[in-house]
């Protein structure tokens, strides 16, 4: 069996993959190892015999997929924040360098050469492309695989146990992020007062895009209403919003009673249709004129598993959802122009995407002198990264669609890294097998233990007392700084406060090129 594996390397790829698949699976109190399963899987095989090896270029693919697809999905939220969280994403970077020098510190301590400590580095923050990194630049030595390897699964634990440290301390302690947490969108009706004479735009900009109008029912006529609609006493008006924005316009307004306009189909109706013309794509929701072309409007956006308020900045991806709500008569008109087809939204736009990965290949090749005889270059992870942020924000650029459905970059970016994982794990299981069975894997494991108290109480510390961040942020601040799912999936599943993800969105790209750069100086150095 063994030399057949050996023989047949596409056979020996799958068998490691479903291996790891399985060991993925495995969930302990709620938590599992999900695409690192493969690491595992290619370790244990190529523990028992060393010519079980997957061959490199096969990682290489699927590193470059992961990246790039990483920095398509994190591209527009990236961008969004980036300048009102420029503290945050300051004190992540200097974080981060701190874990370096108590990599490299630590290293030196317990005699490790340079590939071991750049491994431990890597793997104490579970960061796959700072591996790569660090592999790169040692011209392919496993030394960085045996010590990630080691430290991943602590890095992991330790900072799931920072996660639930900084949501405790938000719950236990709230300062005022925890206290003003969001909540998720509402749909009321309000009765208008007398005295009231509010045109609707104006009310929108008002409170800041965080309102949409979706029926007004008068004199038992209900209609969508324009920007240009003017309430009047007696009223009913359908609000979708933020459920502390319907307080306040409720106040503005009038008052909340039971009545559904939406149980009245007679003359609107509502429908959820999914974007799938490519040309609509990349383009904000209110370059559609909605109302204007069919007298309709759109309520909520539904992008994966989350619901987002449709207002008119919010640029459109391929696979978005829009709730709809017009006259009936239109709404097949409406689902011709969107598209709404399944089965248009599974399909990438090939030529886009080959492109920015082949742009972003190129950029990873460019070598920078450094030190002396040393060069740094951002390499197979750091080149797709890079660029796959840039075109995630911009979206599309004349006929080229840059952006994949929102499900197939999921596929995509989960088939990367266990193309990946699988790869490097296959190649370095007896470089492993000889650490643990010496004194060597007992340091790793008491160095990964040093390096994450490090991390974890730094950036708890930082989070509340100079960035003053909530519960969830800070959780989702961490998750992002490790660049680990597991840790995210932990958080999410622990409140329902969206901005556990939108924090983890905004600093992992920031995190990934860090630590890409930092793993290589350790290796330098």
């Amino acid at each position: 069996m063994i030399n057949t594996l050996v023989d047949h390397p596409i056979l020996l790829l799958f068998v490691v993959l479903a291996i790891g698949a399985a060991f993925g699976a495995v969930r302990v109190r709620g938590i599992s190892l999900g695409p690192a399963g493969a690491l595992f899987a290619g370790l244990a095989l190529s523990g028992i015999d060393d010519r079980l090896a997957i061959p490199e270029v096969i990682g290489t693919l699927g590193l470059a997929l992961f990246t790039y697809t990483i920095g398509l999905s994190s591209g527009p939220a990236f961008f969004s924040s980036l300048r009102a969280q420029v503290r945050t994403i300051v004190t992540v970077v200097v974080v981060l360098i701190a874990a370096a020098g108590a990599s490299f510190g630590v290293g030196k301590l317990f005699g490790f050469d340079r590939g071991l400590s750049a491994g431990l580095f890597a793997g104490s923050l579970t960061n796959t492309p700072a591996l790569a990194a660090a592999r790169e630049a040692l011209q392919g030595s496993t030394e960085p695989v045996v010590g990630y390897s080691v430290a991943y699964p602590i890095g992991v634990i330790g900072m799931i146990l920072a996660a639930a440290w900084a949501m405790r301390i938000g719950r236990s302690s709230p300062n005022d992020d925890d206290r003003h947490a969001p909540v998720d969108l509402v749909t009321v009706t309000i009765l208008v007062r007398g005295g009231v004479h509010a045109a609707l735009g104006e009310m929108v900009e008002r409170f800041s895009g965080s309102v949409v109008f979706s029926r007004v029912e008068r004199a038992g006529v209900q209609v969508v209403p324009s920007a240009e609609f003017v309430l009047e006493s007696g009223d009913l008006v359908s609000v979708v919003s933020p459920a502390v924005v319907c307080a306040d316009l409720e106040r503005e307004l009038g008052e909340r009673v039971e009545t559904k306009l939406s149980d009245d189909r007679s003359r609107l109706d509502m429908r959820r249709i999914v974007v799938s013309d490519r040309r609509l794509t990349g383009r904000r929701l209110a370059d559609l004129d909605l109302h204007e072309r069919f007298g309709a409007v759109a309520t909520r956006i539904r992008r994966g598993d989350v619901d987002l308020l449709a207002h008119d900045e919010v640029t459109l991806m391929p696979g978005d959802r829009l709730r709809i709500v017009a006259p009936r008569d239109r709404i097949h008109e409406i689902t011709r122009f969107l598209g709404d087809s399944e089965r248009r939204v599974a399909e990438i736009e090939v030529v886009g995407f080959m492109l920015g990965i082949s742009i972003g290949l190129a950029i990873g090749l460019i070598e920078v002198p450094l030190f002396g005889s040393g060069h740094f270059s951002l390499g197979t992870a750091g080149g797709p990264l890079i660029v796959g942020l840039i075109l995630g924000r911009i979206e599309r650029t004349g006929p080229l669609g840059w952006q994949p459905p929102y499900g197939a970059n999921l596929a995509l970016r989960q088939l990367g890294t266990i193309l990946f994982l699988g790869t490097v794990g296959s190649r370095a299981g007896g470089a492993l097998t000889d650490a643990m069975s010496s004194p060597r894997g007992a340091k790793l494991a008491v160095a990964a233990v040093m390096v994450i108290a490090v991390v974890a109480a730094a950036m708890v510390v930082a989070g509340r007392r100079l960035l003053h961040l909530g519960g969830a942020r800070l959780a989702g601040t961490i998750a992002g700084l490790e660049t680990q799912p597991a840790v995210l999936a932990f958080a999410t599943e622990q409140t329902a406060d969206d901005r556990v993800g939108t924090t983890y969105a905004l600093v992992f790209p920031v995190a990934m090129l860090t630590k890409i750069i930092l793993a290589q100086l350790i290796v330098l150095l």
